[in-house]
């Protein structure tokens, strides 16, 4: 059996996952946590092989949560999930070390797979985040102004192209909305822009909507 553990603050995701992976014969959950710090001592006494981690989870932020992962538990595969297509922060999580990398708009059957090739050794990505990371590499891909992004600050900025104020978005990240304004200011001076509806035209532009 494999033995999942599934890390997302929404009950109703972590149902969904349990209700899926019930499906497969040879996937058992075995725990649940809402944030990073129950995540942690969770596993201190739970025997897990792979962690279905949500890239929203309120915490210190992804990257760091699986950088800690790794280091603590590094026979533990970590298998980011997120509402975001893939792009950079897909990037940021293979980078981190995460075995994989999930859009939550993808058919469940990926997810199972997903799961049982991170537990097998291997790094999943979808066909299309191989082709974009394939074609990056062959021309030398240099990189567009919201890659230099820390993961906070896209997450901030992907939010701010939907239309979301900075209450919304510092009830989505668990966050105050005073940290939503430094983030945004950030973002505003690393992508050389003024407003927030340059904000919406560059994640349009760029694709970078979920």
């Amino acid at each position: 059996m494999i033995r999942v553990l599934i890390a997302d603050d929404h009950q109703l995701i972590r149902a969904g996952f349990r209700q899926l992976a019930a499906e497969d014969h040879v996937i058992e959950v075995v725990g649940e946590a809402a944030e990073g710090g129950e995540l942690l001592r969770r596993l201190e006494r739970t025997r897990t092989d792979v962690v279905i981690l949500d890239i929203g989870m309120p915490g210190p932020g992804f990257v760091p949560l699986i950088g800690e992962l790794r280091k603590r538990f590094p026979r533990v595969a970590v298998l980011v999930v997120s509402m975001h297509p893939e792009g950079q922060l897909a990037v940021q999580a293979l980078r981190a070390g995460a075995a994989g990398y999930v859009s939550k708009t993808q058919a469940p059957s990926e997810l199972l797979a997903a799961v049982k090739k991170a537990h097998a050794g291997g790094t999943y990505v979808s066909p299309a985040l191989a082709e974009r990371l394939a074609v990056e590499l062959r021309s030398g891909f240099a990189g567009r102004a919201h890659e230099a992004l820390s993961a906070r600050e896209y997450q901030v900025l992907c939010l701010l192209g939907t239309g979301k104020s900075n209450k919304e978005i510092a009830v989505t990240l668990s966050v105050g909305p005073k940290t939503v304004s430094t983030y945004r200011s950030r973002v505003l001076r690393k992508l050389s822009l003024k407003t927030n509806a340059d904000l919406v035209r560059y994640v349009i532009e760029q694709g970078l909507a979920p």
